[in-house]
């Protein structure tokens, strides 16, 4: 009989779980991954791939048959452009994801069950100050959560939780701040900070255009945690008895304004900086990981320009491609034609076609 665990990657067609089903096949595990779409840049190397909407509660029973272990990663998300401005559908879509997979993987018998939150739990009462306190775990109460997405993550929390004192399901809950990394969205309007800053900076490499957009005045501030070090940490989270929310990302605050020119940098070219108006999000947000470091006995090891670094290499290859070719694949539908200036903005323009 075979000791292989089997486990379940949720959202595997997207970038953080392609990543963890790759790095999960490396560390030995049988790995299913589930999405309503393929990863669209590399093929999986998931053991099964199936393509099932998991706002359905006999897709979840299926997805979930068999399984020893879930991450659980599906979600209807993006950058703060998206996030903003879709409170109903994203509060309606995960509600359904979320609840729906953990009572099935605990109706199928699996042992342990691993959510994915987010830093956007955390009240804006707390990210007022662009020179922001880095945020322990227990501060997301009293709770104000950042808009419909952050609230379903913090009610889901709870959930996984209670499901873990009523029912014994081993859970684990991560929060992630602001993960980033090749292989991700980086056009179409659910990218964030890093690939949207990435794009528009190799426009403008390519385009010869120093100017690039930034949403308000650029000082706003974050943390940005490479996506090898994410997904180390959620194995190493999983493995744990660790049993309360715990936050996963790095503790180094940048502006957005200073993210801007660090890209520029390691591109190799000088940037103008055109602020104009879109949202925000809080003023700041960073991670407190005094409690990773206690629990894991680690912490997030590579550094943002060495992430960024590759990040934008792979960005700028996609950007060559496209201005190229004139059109870009975004979730399996192509657009064309696709100016430079189109690209930089992110405005795709009318579908064509649809793999």
């Amino acid at each position: 009989m075979s000791t292989q665990v089997k486990v379940l990657v949720t959202g595997a067609g997207g970038f953080i779980g392609h990543h963890l089903v790759t790095y999960l096949k490396s560390q030995g595990y049988w790995v299913r991954g589930v999405d309503i779409k393929r990863p669209e840049y590399n093929p999986t190397d998931a053991d099964e791939f199936e393509m099932l909407d998991l706002r359905r509660w006999d897709n979840c029973l299926q997805a979930t048959r068999g399984i020893d272990e879930v991450y659980a990663l599906a979600a209807d998300m993006g950058g703060m452009g998206f996030i903003s401005t879709n409170h109903a559908p994203i509060l309606y879509n995960n509600a359904l994801i979320n609840f729906h997979t953990i009572e099935a993987a605990r109706l199928n018998g699996v042992k342990r069950y691993l959510y994915t939150s987010s830093a956007c739990v955390y009240p804006d009462y707390r990210q007022r100050d662009a020179n922001v306190t880095p945020l322990k775990e227990e501060d997301a109460y009293p709770a104000q959560p950042e808009d419909a997405y952050g609230w379903e993550k913090l009610i889901t929390e709870r959930l996984a939780t209670h499901y873990r004192h009523d029912y014994g399901l081993e859970t684990r809950v991560v929060r992630f701040h602001n993960i980033f990394g090749p292989l991700g969205t980086w056009v179409g309007g659910r990218e964030k900070a890093p690939a949207a800053l990435s794009r528009k900076v190799a426009v403008a490499k390519l385009t010869n255009n120093p100017e690039i957009e930034i949403w308000g005045d650029g000082l706003q501030t974050r943390s940005f945690c490479y996506i090898d070090d994410c997904v180390k940490g959620i194995t190493l989270l999983m493995r744990s008895d660790y049993r309360e929310p715990l936050n996963l990302g790095q503790d180094r605050l940048i502006s957005i304004n200073d993210l801007a020119e660090v890209i520029a940098n390691i591109a190799g070219i000088k940037i103008s900086l055109k602020h104009v108006s879109g949202p925000q999000g809080v003023r700041g947000r960073n991670s407190d990981n005094s409690r990773l470091r206690k629990e894991l006995g680690w912490e997030p090891e590579i550094t943002l320009e060495a992430g960024l670094a590759k990040t934008y290499e792979w960005i700028e290859k996609q950007v060559r491609n496209t201005v190229t070719t004139g059109a870009v694949m975004v979730n399996g539908v192509m657009y064309q034609p696709l100016p430079a200036a189109a690209l930089a903005s992110g405005n795709l323009g009318m579908p064509v076609a649809r793999a």
